[in-house]
């Protein structure tokens, strides 16, 4: 990136704010006050992204920042007050003014000590990266880059604006910032960086596994997630936040084509967000699929990532000194869900993430055995509303070096696809029931609410999922034939 085009960039984004920016600068100047457009909002403008948040920092206290925007905002909160954030909202635009701060830890807390600053540089040198210490003075739109940000955006480089070691006792969660910031702009991280993350691994703990949850999400949905998750791993960092997965480097594969299932597990989740937008939607509220779902996407990648953490745990030898993993997939499953608990994460999302995990080997011996009817409908109806995010990680899945090998699977599975579709338009896959409810099984069979009745729907939807639609009177006939057969 050239630095000269990345200033000009900005300089004309700026002035796409100016309805914004001119009027809120005069009002702080008038009332004596500093103000800068600081952090990822200048980030953003030199990289030309879309900057829908805006981010300001000021000399001026909490109190007087809501003295200064009282009668312009339309909105605000200052839930964040204490930590001297006023939030507000201005047309469409969402907006944070911060008074210039610092954050440091306790070395055993995990929350963290305020004291407000007084200086534009002073702050600047107390953010995580270079790369978030610019700003634009305001209303002037003097650009500020005391430690080089413009200079390692356009090198493409993560770096500390003092000591990598200050910068992550003031807060250590600036460690996991590091791994996602090299995800998401697919940046290289300095070399005392990584080095200080190395020594500082622990330091980890002490943050907040909501705060850790919030980081490794934007992580995974960066641009190139493997990036992040090798850099957490590389550092140590991985063995406190996702110790299931960083054991996954000693391991072997069955068919030992890669170096170890660590490296298989990455090679997954690349293949994955390649495949990501094949299957994903530009709004799964317009869409009758209740698999859909939009991109980037953290529940399949995130199951890929996962998917075979269950290996070490089945590890055996057979006679032949063969390595099987048998059951890793729920194994895996299991732990998947236990971990994303340990971070927090909602029950919904790691429902289907444990499900995809705990599904991701059902495909394997389609094109031999072939499947019956009855089968391929079983494997929608297991997966549900994760069939789109299925797609992906069993086609992932497929690493082999064998070309042949390969081609052979992904013709298996485009069939397998091929015959969902087809039996979907027929059959209404997606909701498959009995062509007898409740009600009518106790009309048929003249009996009360019971266990029984119960017992009568699951024969009819293993019928159902069997022969598929075989009609009323057969239905009945069946059900009845059923019933006299439990005397």
């Amino acid at each position: 990136m050239d630095a000269a085009q990345a200033h000009a960039r900005m300089l004309e984004a700026l002035d796409g704010l100016a309805h914004v920016l001119d009027p809120l600068a005069e009002r702080f100047a008038a009332r004596g006050y500093e103000l800068a457009l600081v952090g990822g909002s200048v980030r953003d403008a030199l990289l030309g992204r879309d900057m829908p948040d805006l981010d300001f920092t000021t000399d001026a206290r909490p109190d007087d920042i809501l003295a200064v925007i009282k009668g312009w905002a339309d909105a605000h909160w200052d839930i964040g007050k204490r930590f001297g954030t006023i939030g507000l909202r201005k047309g469409d635009r969402l907006i944070e003014i911060t008074t210039y701060r610092a954050e440091q830890y306790d070395a055993d807390s995990r929350k963290p000590v305020v004291a407000f600053g007084d200086t534009l540089d002073d702050d600047l040198v107390r953010r995580d990266f270079t790369i978030g210490s610019m700003a634009v003075r305001l209303p002037g739109r003097v650009f500020v880059d005391p430690h080089g940000g413009l200079t390692d955006l356009a090198a493409g480089v993560i770096r500390t604006p003092g000591t990598p070691e200050d910068s992550f006792s003031d807060d250590p969660l600036r460690m996991m910032r590091g791994a996602r910031f090299s995800s998401q702009l697919d940046f290289a991280v300095a070399p005392e960086v990584r080095e200080a993350m190395t020594r500082m691994s622990e330091r980890i703990d002490i943050i907040s596994a909501e705060r850790v949850r919030d980081e490794l999400t934007k992580l995974m949905t960066g641009l190139r997630p493997r990036a992040g998750i090798e850099l957490l791993v590389d550092t140590g960092i991985g063995d406190h936040v996702l110790p299931e997965f960083a054991a996954l480097r000693d391991q072997q594969d069955e068919h030992n084509r890669h170096k170890d299932v660590y490296e298989h597990s990455l090679t997954v989740l690349d293949q994955t967000v390649g495949l990501e937008s094949a299957y994903a939607v530009d709004d799964p509220d317009d869409q009758d699929d209740p698999s859909a779902f939009t991109s980037p996407d953290f529940i399949v990648r995130f199951a890929a990532l996962m998917h075979d953490v269950g290996k070490p745990r089945t590890r055996r030898f057979d006679e032949d000194g063969g390595v099987t993993f048998h059951h890793h997939d729920i194994v895996g499953a299991k732990l998947t869900s236990k971990r994303m608990k340990a971070l927090t994460f909602d029950k919904d999302t790691t429902k289907k993430v444990a499900k995809l995990v705990e599904l991701h080997l059902r495909f394997y011996g389609y094109g031999d055995a072939g499947w019956s009817d009855s089968a391929v409908r079983r494997y929608v109806t297991d997966a549900g509303d994760q069939l789109r995010r299925l797609h992906i990680l069993t086609r992932s899945d497929v690493t082999t070096r064998n070309r042949r090998k390969a081609q052979r699977l992904a013709r298996n599975y485009d069939d397998l696809e091929r015959r969902i579709a087809a039996l979907a338009e027929k059959e209404k896959l997606d909701s498959i029931r009995p062509e007898l409810d409740g009600k009518q099984i106790m009309e048929i069979l003249g009996i009360p609410p019971s266990p029984l009745v119960g017992a009568a729907y699951r024969h009819m939807l293993e019928i159902r999922m069997e022969d598929g639609i075989v009609g009323p009177d057969e239905a009945e006939r069946r059900l009845r034939e059923w019933f006299a057969e439990q005397g």
